[in-house]
């Protein structure tokens, strides 16, 4: 082809080129949480239809938001890896657990944490007053044995009370179960369980009956304040859907801003949008508890690491925090 011709060619395509639109991003995208106030943020932007505006002002109209409901994240991460879910979202076993298995290929990593919240174990049996009490007889409750926070957080607490090598001995009393029904077995004074390590509102309302008491505090084990929920997703969708992820960001912030300028509010929410008969006193109690924090910055997720790593249930220790979590909250003051 001669000069001026290759030059007439790209004359005549070059405006085509130009005026081709660019890559479309989603136009649905697909969230999942579990049963609790702990997911309050996600609660309150459903509510409040925060993404489908964010992604509007982003140039996104006409988003759509789905949302499911699942008993455990370990079940999470199989939508994720299947492709019928974008965000999952749930304790910070589970996306250390996807965040291991995905290294290199998928590579799911954490959008941002949702709050620091303890976890309680309770038990109504009297005689268990510490970790050293359950025997044989006992069951606890927990969203998915191995691999949730809960039970994660429960071998941690094996091998500082046993021995390290110890780590797993309770595993063979714990059980799988949603919070719900969890709740609703060990206050039935008649079920195989007498423990429940659970979440609010399920471990305060546990408490209100004077059968039930506290074997221990996650914060007890972690040494404080932690992150209990995360949200996470693929490499492909992050760097797909620039718009879309970054207005799912900006929402999560309104959705933390309300509840923390309008806890009232906060609290009227969640009943309408769970269809809750718990008192809003009682709601909004909770969410002005000051162990209970909403906030997007991940705290202490690396001694969750650390233990992981040493029992084998990740195959890597990430270099840091900010390793495990998109860069787009790189800045915070995470651990």
């Amino acid at each position: 082809m001669s000069a001026s011709a290759f030059r007439r060619l790209v004359l005549a395509v070059l405006p085509l080129l130009l005026a081709a639109p660019a890559r479309a991003e989603v136009s649905e995208v697909r969230i999942a949480q579990q049963f609790g106030i702990s997911y309050l943020p996600l609660t309150v932007m459903h509510y409040e239809r925060l993404l489908e505006k964010a992604a509007a002002k982003a140039g996104i109209p006409g988003l759509e938001v789905s949302w499911t409901q699942f008993g455990a994240g370990n079940a999470m991460n199989d939508a994720l890896l299947s492709g019928s879910l974008d965000f999952p979202s749930g304790g910070v076993g589970p996306l250390l657990t996807i965040w291991s298995k995905t290294e290199g290929h998928q590579n799911v990593r954490g959008v941002a944490a949702l709050n620091s919240m303890p976890l309680y174990l309770v038990s109504t049996d009297p005689a268990v007053k510490t970790i050293h009490d359950f025997t044989a007889r006992d069951r606890i409750a927990l969203p998915a044995v191995k691999v949730s926070i809960q039970a994660v957080t429960l071998e941690m607490a094996a091998a500082q009370v046993f021995g390290a090598d110890q780590y797993n001995r309770l595993d063979r009393f714990t059980v799988s179960m949603k919070h719900p029904d969890a709740m609703a077995a060990l206050m039935s004074g008649d079920s195989e369980i007498t423990a429940h390590f659970g979440s609010a509102p399920f471990q305060y309302l546990e408490l209100e009956d004077r059968r039930a008491h506290v074997v221990f505090s996650s914060y007890d084990v972690l040494g404080g304040p932690h992150t209990f929920n995360v949200v996470w997703t693929t490499q492909e969708f992050h760097d797909k859907n620039p718009k879309v992820y970054a207005a799912f960001l900006a929402a999560l912030d309104q959705a933390m801003t309300l509840i923390r300028t309008d806890p009232k509010r906060a609290a009227a929410i969640y009943i309408d949008e769970e269809k809750s008969k718990l008192a809003p006193d009682f709601v909004e109690k909770m969410i002005r508890d000051p162990e209970n924090v909403f906030t997007t910055t991940p705290q202490k997720v690396m001694k969750y690491a650390a233990f992981m790593r040493k029992i084998g249930a990740i195959d890597k220790l990430p270099k840091s925090w900010s390793d495990l979590f998109f860069p787009e909250i790189a800045a915070k003051a995470g651990s």
